[in-house]
């Protein structure tokens, strides 16, 4: 793939100016850079979907792009998970069309005769590249690697929890033989043994990968070079090596670029001194302060920038009372969905000011406990008991609590709290001035993740419930809200796949479902546990 000169802007900002790379067709690469620089909008460009202002991208032949979103669209499909999941390689659509092309040729003229025949080259060989007659088996065995319980399949998609709609969706991907995968953000919602398969496939995969990640360890377990999309300068520059690779490079770049300006700087200042002590003078000192003017401008046009250091997010959260000595009680709930047992004859107590983990593989209830702990749904026996000054906030995986046509200011419009005061906390969300009035449907699913956070900081409840609340988020932000709900004065129940993350919290003890057995928590036990996901 080769990008000649892409130039692009949306509305007033510039994203590409006369940027360029080159990348082989078996490379695996991550693409990096601060929210907004164009990651995204590089898939988009790739796909078609957004037009260059000017340049091209182009590959040295035709390639099959399969594309996963960062937001999967799979909320209101109807089909069953099977039929979703077959629809993926084309084979029932493509044999319809040789029937009807074979029925067509018994009757043709030479000449349309040979126009079908020249059509059923193409459909064989589109028949052969989705190998027909194994695609089923191909299919089952990718359900069965990615541990994907056979009840499922008769499900509809509409019904998955948030992790096995991402699992779907990534089989679906990977069942549909893409030669070229875009990946935007693929660990969201995984468990740690899908999350295994799915980097040993990619590291397996024939073919060309780009993902978009700010799952560290992800990225360095699978990539070989770093795409660095550069939100200052608009150019795009290609790395070798992994992330930490990477990091080191751009640490080194830095501080040789520092030097340079420092240089440049010193020098600068030198000149100025002299033209400002003899331009006033005669004979050879004017034409010494002549000539040093003349090499100061020439030094100022070819100045080196300071790279732009962009603002980050600013989180103070602080509960508005004191919480209850027991902020919850669990009794003996049972939930199901029809027929099917979620959760069976859980009970736990909660104390004060803890740290409560939730770990399992996907679909076996973790956001379901959370929706029945903030009263979202309703277990069918048992009850759940809540002190008389807990106060919640519920951060929800999907966003599904954000209006999507509403304005930003409009989701986060808090009783108690004035225009300007709301506007205060958005800023330090990274929304400012006009901003505010984008509706939620626009932004991107991190945008949308940090419109989520700032409603809860505008709660200042003192129990959160958490569900992934680190999907999204760039690494920089994880890590300052991860610092952040360490020192915070409530207490927090959260469910996350991300270890980093919850270490910075500080759990106190995990809840492991669907057994609904409690431990203490330690590193070496959640380790444990991703290692029996794997296993089993």
């Amino acid at each position: 793939m080769r990008a000649n000169k892409i130039n692009l802007t949306l509305g007033t900002e510039k994203i590409y100016e006369d940027a360029e790379f080159y990348l082989s067709e078996n490379d695996r690469i991550g693409i990096v850079g601060v929210n907004g620089a164009g990651k995204t909008t590089l898939f988009k460009v790739i796909l078609g979907e957004i037009p260059l202002d000017s340049g091209t991208i182009s590959f040295e032949k035709k390639r099959r792009i399969g594309y996963l979103e960062q937001e999967m669209n799979l909320c209101d499909l109807e089909c069953n998970v099977l039929d979703y999941l077959l629809k993926a390689r084309p084979i029932e659509d493509l044999r319809k069309k040789q029937v009807s092309l074979y029925e067509k040729l018994a009757s043709a003229t030479e000449e349309k005769a040979k126009k079908y025949m020249k059509e059923l080259a193409k459909i064989e060989d589109l028949l052969e590249y989705y190998d027909c007659y194994h695609a089923e088996n191909i299919l089952f065995e990718l359900i069965e690697k990615m541990q994907i319980d056979i009840s499922l399949l008769d499900k509809k998609v509409k019904e998955l929890s948030g992790g096995q709609k991402s699992k779907i969706a990534f089989l679906h991907l990977l069942y549909a033989k893409p030669e070229v995968l875009l990946l935007d953000e693929p660990t969201n919602h995984l468990d740690a043994s899908t999350k295994e398969f799915v980097t040993t496939y990619l590291k397996n995969y024939k073919g060309m990968l780009l993902v978009i990640s700010h799952d560290v360890p992800f990225l360095n377990a699978l990539v070989n070079q770093i795409l660095y999309v550069d939100k200052t300068t608009h150019k795009i520059e290609v790395y070798k090596g992994n992330y930490t690779d990477f990091m080191k490079r751009r640490e080194i770049q830095k501080m040789e670029k520092e030097r340079l300006i420092k240089k440049q700087e010193d020098e600068e200042e030198k000149l100025r001194e002299i033209v400002l002590q003899y331009s006033n003078s005669s004979g050879k000192r004017k034409r010494m302060a002549e000539s040093k003017e003349k090499a100061l401008k020439k030094l100022e046009k070819k100045r080196i920038e300071r790279d732009i250091t962009y603002k980050t997010v600013k989180l103070n959260i602080k509960p508005e009372r004191e919480g209850s000595k027991i902020p919850l009680k669990v009794n003996n709930i049972y939930f199901s969905y029809g027929e099917r047992d979620i959760i069976h004859n859980l009970s736990f107590v909660i104390q004060n000011k803890e740290r409560f983990l939730i770990v399992g593989e996907n679909g076996v209830g973790k956001s379901t406990l959370l929706k029945l702990l903030v009263q979202q749904i309703q277990p069918r026996e048992g009850n759940i008991w809540y002190g008389s000054k807990t106060d919640i906030a519920y951060y929800a995986q999907e966003q599904e609590l954000l209006e999507p046509k509403k304005t930003i200011l409009e989701n986060v419009d808090t009783k108690g709290y004035s225009e300007k005061e709301l506007r205060t906390v958005l800023g330090n969300f990274l929304f400012f001035k006009e901003e505010v009035f984008k509706k939620v449907e626009v932004l991107s699913p991190g945008e949308k993740a940090r419109v989520s956070l700032a409603k809860i900081i505008l709660k200042k409840a003192n129990l959160l419930l958490l569900d992934e609340p680190t999907n999204h988020l760039d690494v920089e932000t994880q890590r300052i809200i991860g610092e952040n709900f360490r020192n915070y004065e409530g207490t927090i129940i959260m469910v996350s796949h991300n270890p980093a993350f919850v270490e910075s919290v500080g759990v106190n003890r995990m809840l492991l479902l669907p057994k609904g057995k409690i431990m203490n928590y330690s590193k070496e036990l959640l380790m444990e546990l991703q290692e029996k996901n794997k296993e089993g």
